[in-house]
Order: structure tokens, then sequence, then C-alpha cells
């Protein structure tokens, strides 16, 4: 007996010391993770080309923002400028006007976008007919397809200041007409209003996928307990859709200093008239393309536009974490 201690005390591993036939590294990790969600890889595999192909691929063209592009000379030929390119962005007159409509108007875009779509996913998770929900679901996302391009035509029929609807409606009722394309305290409103009408549809089938997903045992028991509807809303719905919540809210924040540009140039027509309220970043960039052809300054607003967002997406996750570290991104 004491013999056979010994062998296995013998065979023992020493404490302290690794077993590498046990130790897993970090190839044999990735390889189990891909033997066991090969499919899921599969399916992910032609986003993440599309990704690299169009996000970091291009990545080695962000020098031309601070070089004098010249396309007979190339992007690595064409002479070093240095930061050129961001002053004449930035010490133009309109520099000012263009960032603050930007930040202005994306902020609007976020807070009503976001009430518009939760509302709307709310609407539809009190239908009970499944017949009615697809058609109303179909209903409200069937604008985020419509291009600006439509949009802007309809908008144009809609506000014309000659033969518009809304003109004829207020002459009918008795009211003075406006020159909607020469007015640019109106417009705010407008580009909020066709902003939400093509994007809340969108955002509200992701919130109701969110609902959808919640246990119906926290329903039954607030019923029980005599909680309205409206009280299931407030204590269940809407604390258990906040991590969907905040992470769009992030995104969005990310991308505030974007402009949708097909909503600010075909929506209002490019009017100069409106351009004290409507000029944005992306527009004034492009017309500064079109007409002089200087792609390095539409390289640095691109660059500049990218640095801000990233650096926007990690204060607002800082703020997130420092409330609930377990609803924020990272």
């Amino acid at each position: 007996m004491v013999s056979l201690a010994n062998q296995s005390s013998n065979k023992r591993q020493p404490v302290g010391l690794p077993n590498t036939a046990q130790r897993s590294t970090p190839l044999t990790r990735i390889v189990k993770s891909i033997r066991k969600n090969g499919t899921l890889f599969l399916m992910a595999l032609p986003g993440l080309a599309l990704l690299f192909v169009f996000q970091y691929m291009p990545l080695p063209g962000i020098i031309i923002a601070f070089k004098n592009y010249r396309t007979s000379q190339g992007i690595f030929g064409s002479d070093w400028i240095g930061f050129k390119n961001f002053e004449y962005l930035f010490t133009t007159d309109t520099a000012v006007r263009i960032t603050t409509n930007t930040l202005f108007l994306n902020a609007v875009f976020i807070i009503t976008g976001l009430l518009a779509s939760l509302t709307i996913a709310l609407l539809l998770n009190e239908v009970r007919s499944r017949y009615l929900a697809r058609v109303y679901q179909s209903s409200v996302f069937f604008p985020y397809f419509v291009s600006w391009v439509i949009v802007g035509y309809f908008g144009f029929a809609f506000l014309n200041g000659d033969s518009g609807l809304l003109n004829k409606w207020m002459t009918q009722a008795g009211l003075d007409t406006v020159s909607w394309y020469s007015a640019p305290k109106y417009w705010p409103y407008i580009l909020t209003a066709a902003h939400i009408w093509k994007s809340a549809g969108y955002w509200s089938i992701i919130y109701l996928a969110g609902m959808m997903g919640i246990n119906t045992e926290y329903y039954e028991a607030a019923q029980i307990d005599g909680a309205s509807r409206w009280q299931q809303i407030w204590g269940i719905t809407l604390p258990l859709l906040l991590p969907i919540i905040l992470i769009n809210i992030l995104l969005s924040i990310g991308r505030i200093f974007y402009a949708d540009f097909g909503l600010f140039y075909y929506v209002t027509r490019d009017s100069s008239m409106l351009y004290k309220t409507t000029d944005v970043i992306d527009t004034f960039v492009f017309r500064g393309l079109r007409s002089m052809g200087d792609f390095g300054m539409a390289a640095a607003a691109g660059l500049y536009q990218s640095v801000v967002g990233f650096v926007l997406i990690f204060v607002a996750n800082w703020v997130v974490k420092r409330i609930d570290p377990e609803k924020s991104i990272f």
C-alpha cells in the first residue's frame, strides 16, 4: 500500500507548475471557437469582407488630407503641405456656421428620432392582430427605402411657393403664403420632420424586436400586482430596453459630425437662401469639391469628422460607464 501511494505521488505534477498538456493557447482557443461557431463565422464573412474592403483598405488615403493632391502625381507623389487643408476648412467665414448647424441639427435628430421610434415601437407592441401588426410594420418601415432624391421632389411639390400644395391650402384658409425655399427659419422643423418620417420606422422595428425578447412572465407578475399598462411600460419595457437605447445613442453620437448629405442637399434643393440654417459640413465640402476640385480639403474634413466622432464615442461611453458599467459598450 505504501509503494502504491509513493507511485501515485510521483506521478502527481508539482504544485505551481503549469500543466502543458492542458494549457490553452490563444491559437487553440481560436480554433475551438471556429469549430464551434463555424456557421456563424461563414454568415459574417461577407459583411467582414465588405468592411475590410471599404473601410480599412482606403485608410492609406488619409494622407491626402495633408497633401496638395494632384491626379497626375498620385497620392504619394503629390506635394506635402501639412495642415493647410485644415486651415482652409476652419478659417473661412462659414466654419462656425456649418459646425453649429451640423451639431445642433444632428442633436435634434437624435432626440426626436429616439422619442418617435420608441413611441411607434410601443404602439406596434400593443397590436394583437398579427395581420394588422405586419401591415403597420411594413407601412412605417417603407419610407426608409425611399431615396432622398424622391423625397426632395415630393417636398418641392408640397412646398413650392407658386404651385405648392401647402401654399394652396394656406390661400384657401385665408392665410398668407410663404416662400419656403427662401425662409431659412422654418427649415430646422422641416428637416426634422423629414428625418423622423424616413428613419423612425427603421429604428422602431429594432426596438420592437427588443420588446419581443422580453420575458412575458414579468408582465404577468405585474398584472397580478395590479400594475396598469402604462406602469408596465415604465417599470418593465423601458428599463429592459435601456441597453439597446444606449448603444443606439452612443453610435449616433459618434456620427454627430456627419450629416445626412441627401437630406441636406436634395430636400433643400441646395438653395443658397437656406444656408443660414441648413448648410452643414458635408454640403460645404461637396460644394468646395465641385467648384474647386480640392480633394485635400475634402479629405481633411472627412478626417476631422472621423477623429471627433471617435473621441465623442469614448467620452460618451466613459460617462455611461461611470453611471452604470454594465450598460457601456466597452
